[in-house]
């Protein structure tokens, strides 16, 4: 295990989070900060906002001119159409669902966009019900689409942030030294380090403190259910009882040594 000074640990300067909660997603859910997540994972799709965005608008005007009244134009009512579409156009689907889960949008044998078959042709193609986005094919040949992006935005790992944790739990985090409690939201599957990382924001200090439960020391690889910490939500729901009302709590008790991260 590498060591910052007298405490051991990982390099939080160049830590990477494993896992992040449907929340967490939810909070970038705007056009210059746009995250999604689908089949499991989390991606952040700004740099492809920014690389798409039409020359003549910002995200934040073309947020405004879809949500605040301002109309898309005559192009809008058919993805499809017989007019030229920018790439702000065809962000518009995407930046409808900013910061939520679209898994629904996928077949997860094949993890591509899911296909039917197109009335109107005949032929097997995307199925896009919110309208046509970034880098799916248009309905009919057209010698104005620009098919030299290579792998479409959804294919491969380029945007890929992280997983999306699909259980999580809240823990309180309760320093001796300050008396200070704070209540976390984290993932089940998230190791007593990458809690203790969430945690820095509220104390810069805290790989200086020794992390207890019920009087035992915690081993920072295990996750909480790893070191003894249950999650009793299904035994509450099992006795109709509020969950909310028992957290466990993990006790920091400080060390005096002063290794800020």
């Amino acid at each position: 295990m590498p060591r910052r000074g007298l405490v051991a640990g990982p390099d939080f300067e160049y830590f990477q989070r494993r896992f992040f909660t449907p929340v967490e997603v939810a909070q970038h859910n705007q056009p210059e900060d746009l995250w999604v997540s689908y089949l499991g994972y989390v991606y952040d799709l700004t740099p492809l906002a920014q690389e798409y965005k039409g020359k003549n608008h910002t995200l934040g005007q073309l947020w405004r001119m879809y949500w605040g009244g301002g109309g898309a134009g005559s192009c809008a009512a058919s993805i499809d159409g017989g007019c030229s579409f920018p790439g702000d156009l065809l962000l518009k689907p995407i930046v409808e669902v900013a910061g939520q889960d679209i898994s629904h949008w996928f077949d997860p044998k094949t993890r591509d966009i899911r296909k039917h078959i197109d009335p109107l042709t005949g032929s097997q193609r995307y199925r896009t019900p919110r309208g046509r986005f970034l880098h799916v094919p248009p309905q009919l040949p057209r010698s104005d689409w620009a098919n030299d992006f290579g792998k479409p935005w959804w294919q491969g790992s380029r945007y890929e942030v992280g997983r999306l944790s699909a259980k999580t739990r809240n823990i309180r985090i309760i320093n001796t030294l300050t008396s200070q409690e704070h209540t976390l939201e984290v993932g089940a599957l998230e190791s007593m380090w990458e809690i203790l990382h969430r945690y820095l924001p509220y104390n810069a200090h805290a790989a200086s403190y020794t992390w207890k439960y019920e009087g035992e020391k915690l081993n920072m690889e295990y996750t909480l259910e790893e070191n003894g910490i249950r999650d009793e939500e299904e035994e509450f729901d099992y006795l109709n009882m509020d969950g909310t009302l028992h957290t466990p709590a993990i006790l920091l008790y400080f060390n005096d040594d002063l290794t800020e991260l």
